[in-house]
């Protein structure tokens, strides 16, 4: 298998750093903001933004502010992959009510990870808006979804594998394209 770094860890946190802003901008400030990461990586990427927020904002609270989706149960995929360890979903504790809530995962392909967790969002409330921030966008979407916030336009055949690597999980930072 051959495999092409194309983002070093201090792209990836040069990615991170702009879609901590422009969800800032978006939302005109952090007001009645809610991130919710999906697992796995989407948890950590969400906690790197909410630090960042939380650094160009001290009204924000990184600990409040932040939670985890678990989509396995919502997947469309569970006959053919139902492998999938089901991790516990964590609501913020300001709830996802009333909130514009920025879902965050890692790589957005055919959308079917998103499609899950709206499904599994609207189980636990009813944000005022829901956004999406992903790290790398690579196409091939297979339902009408697309990201309000993205790292990096990674265009890839679908012979080819996008795996992100982060130090809280895999001990490194970078995002490799196998083939």
């Amino acid at each position: 298998m051959v495999t092409r770094t194309v983002l070093t860890g201090d792209d990836i946190d040069r990615a991170i750093t702009r879609i901590a802003h422009e969800i800032i901008e978006s939302n005109h400030g952090t007001a009645n903001l809610v991130l919710l990461g999906v697992p796995t990586r989407g948890v950590v990427i969400a906690n790197r933004i909410a630090q960042i927020i939380s650094r160009n904002d001290p009204t924000f609270s990184a600990e409040s502010a932040v939670g985890r989706l678990d989509i396995t149960m919502y997947r469309d995929d569970l006959a053919t992959n139902p492998t999938r360890a089901v991790t516990e979903t964590v609501e913020p504790p300001l709830g996802i009510d009333n909130r514009v809530v920025v879902l965050v995962d890692d790589v957005l392909f055919s959308g079917r990870t998103i499609r899950a967790a709206l499904d599994a969002l609207s189980d636990l409330g009813r944000p005022k808006t829901v956004r999406l921030a992903v790290l790398v966008d690579r196409g091939h979407r297979e339902l009408p979804i697309r990201a309000d916030f993205v790292g990096k336009n990674l265009p890839t055949s679908r012979d080819e594998r996008i795996k992100v690597q982060l130090l809280e999980i895999d001990g490194e930072n970078a995002v490799v394209i196998a083939a």
